[in-house]
């Protein structure tokens, strides 16, 4: 007899490769798979304006990352001591405002040349819930601890955010034709405002992804939220905010997206860069000079043999690390 209900994807779909370039972008969830796939020396870019969780914020960074608009000095405000912007995660929020500038304008820039060259692109959405600043209307994907008196608060209808979407993935497709535009819905829950808003947000943004994935060619969806809340239906997968995935819920998680996307050669060697990237963050315990050396040149070996193996990590900064130690 089964106890639990095992959610069953097209697996082995083969439309990945460990060689591709992928970005994420959305919900913190995005962070995690993209950590992952960061930890097989993939070419990713992970949250370039940082994490985003409702679909507006997160159609019009992408909408950014397409132009390259920078962002105006004009577009920051001071508060808490630091500059922001309502575009921006917190943590691109610095003391000086033309750093603070700078660091989100090179983070624009490069987004927009990886997005460029990218095969896949993962867009993860949080929730349907929206703030928009009273003054302008503007949609924040971030409040940085304005007073919430400054925002007015909505739920966006399936068919906005329907709308919002499918011109999103047309203009992608424009910029870069040939990219795969993969969709999940975030397991984490937003419980602030009661589990029965957490359901009806999470229910409008599935259904508005299913329409936007029966209209658009080169899109689909991955069921992270229904593995968490169906598969994995158990609170010992949920971290101690029982909030977030623990870790083993994301590990989980990652083998499932992996069986669904990789064909078996990327799958081989998102194991074996991963073997190696552990190696490289491990750090030998003796204080005798000579092991630790003999650990050091072992590592640089095993690492110029995966680059003759798999010659497109080269670029990787920690592969990079590696052999300029030589």
């Amino acid at each position: 007899m089964d106890f639990r209900t095992i959610i069953k994807t097209s697996s082995n779909q083969g439309i990945m490769h460990h060689s591709d370039a992928v970005m994420l972008i959305g919900s913190c969830f995005s962070d995690n798979i993209g950590a992952k796939l960061a930890g097989a020396m993939m070419n990713v870019d992970i949250n370039p304006f940082g994490t985003i969780y409702n679909p507006m914020s997160i159609a019009a960074s992408v909408d950014r990352i397409i132009s390259g608009e920078p962002v105006a000095g004009a577009d920051l405000f001071s508060a808490n001591g630091v500059w922001n912007s309502y575009c921006f995660h917190s943590r691109f929020s610095m003391p000086d405002k033309g750093m603070a500038l700078e660091r989100m304008n090179q983070r624009i820039a490069a987004a927009h040349s990886h997005l460029k060259q990218c095969q896949t692109l993962v867009l993860t959405l949080g929730t349907a819930i929206v703030y928009r600043l009273k003054s302008t209307g503007q949609v924040v994907s971030n409040c940085h601890k304005v007073p919430q008196h400054e925002f007015t608060r909505k739920m966006e209808s399936v068919e906005a955010i329907t709308e919002v979407l499918a011109a999103t993935v047309q203009r992608l497709h424009e910029f870069n034709p040939a990219l795969r535009v993969l969709f999940t819905v975030s397991p984490i829950r937003h419980i602030a405002d009661g589990l029965a808003a957490n359901s009806l947000s999470k229910a409008t943004l599935r259904v508005a992804v299913a329409n936007v994935c029966r209209q658009a060619k080169l899109c689909g969806y991955f069921p992270a939220y229904e593995i968490m809340n169906d598969d994995l239906r158990d609170y010992r997968f949920y971290a101690a905010d029982m909030v977030h995935p623990s870790e083993v819920a994301v590990e989980y998680i990652w083998q499932a997206f992996q069986a669904t996307y990789f064909d078996d050669a990327s799958a081989q060697a998102i194991a074996r860069c991963e073997r190696v990237a552990r190696r490289l963050r491990h750090r030998p315990m003796s204080s005798n000079r000579e092991v630790v050396d003999r650990f050091n040149a072992d590592t640089r070996s095993v690492v110029r043999n995966l680059v003759r193996e798999y010659p497109y990590i080269e670029a990787n900064r920690e592969v990079q690390n590696c052999l300029m130690q030589e």
